[in-house]
């Protein structure tokens, strides 16, 4: 018979239970925020998304930036690029698309502006 050693499992419940329950109040303010009208459901905005660009959605984040709701959503496309969108939450506006091209680009024209060239 093995003996629990309660030092090790405080930690790991200590480490754990304030993911989970930040991961509860997450998905709370969320659904809160369908409820009173502040963000569209995820299927009205994926619909805007699949008229915009074509491939397959991988990821959806809703998260709050500021004074508003961000749905960051990771696309696919059919040619295999990789692209991040942000649409504004409430009214399914495009606010940027992003491809790792489009990030390698802007990191290099900073990094010529910061050395002179």
């Amino acid at each position: 018979m093995r003996f629990v050693n309660w030092p090790q499992w405080l930690i790991v419940f200590t480490l754990v239970l304030p993911g989970l329950a930040r991961a509860d109040n997450e998905q709370d303010m969320a659904r809160n925020a369908l409820r009173a009208g502040e963000v569209l459901p995820l299927e009205q905005v994926l619909k805007k998304v699949r008229g915009e660009f074509s491939g397959e959605v991988l990821e959806v984040e809703l998260e709050r930036k500021g004074p508003y709701w961000v749905y960051e959503i990771k696309l696919l496309q059919d040619n295999g690029q990789l692209r991040k969108l942000r649409y504004n939450a409430r009214t399914a506006t495009l606010l940027n698309a992003r491809s790792p091209d489009d990030e390698r680009r802007r990191h290099g024209e900073r990094s010529q502006r910061r050395h002179g060239s």
